[in-house]
């Protein structure tokens, strides 16, 4: 099977290693495992991207929770070797507040 090119928006990132740090300061190493459990499941998003639900907040993007941790990733398959991951989001803040990183519809 052939997995898509998986590339993130700058402010999915910086949520992303934000979520890393503030876990990493509760307890140590729990910041690795958010990544690591992240690395997985961007693994699952590039190797199957329209497995995942589309986002009620918006119809471009899917969602993928995450098992242990409440955060979802938001994506958008752009072409058939191509995703966009817009955001990192926590699953409890903010509903849609990624939305503008989609551009006009």
């Amino acid at each position: 099977m052939t997995s898509v090119r998986v590339q993130f928006d700058v402010a999915a990132t910086a949520e992303a290693e934000a979520a890393a740090r503030w876990y990493e300061a509760r307890e140590s190493g729990l910041g690795s495992e958010f990544l690591v459990e992240l690395d997985r499941a961007i693994s699952e998003i590039a190797q199957s991207p329209s497995s995942w639900q589309v986002s009620s907040d918006d119809s471009r993007a899917r969602r993928f929770l995450l098992s242990r941790f409440p955060f979802s990733i938001v994506y958008v398959v752009r072409t058939d070797d191509h995703v966009v991951v817009a955001a990192v989001a926590h699953a409890k803040r903010r509903p849609g507040y990624w939305r503008e990183r989609l551009g006009k519809p």
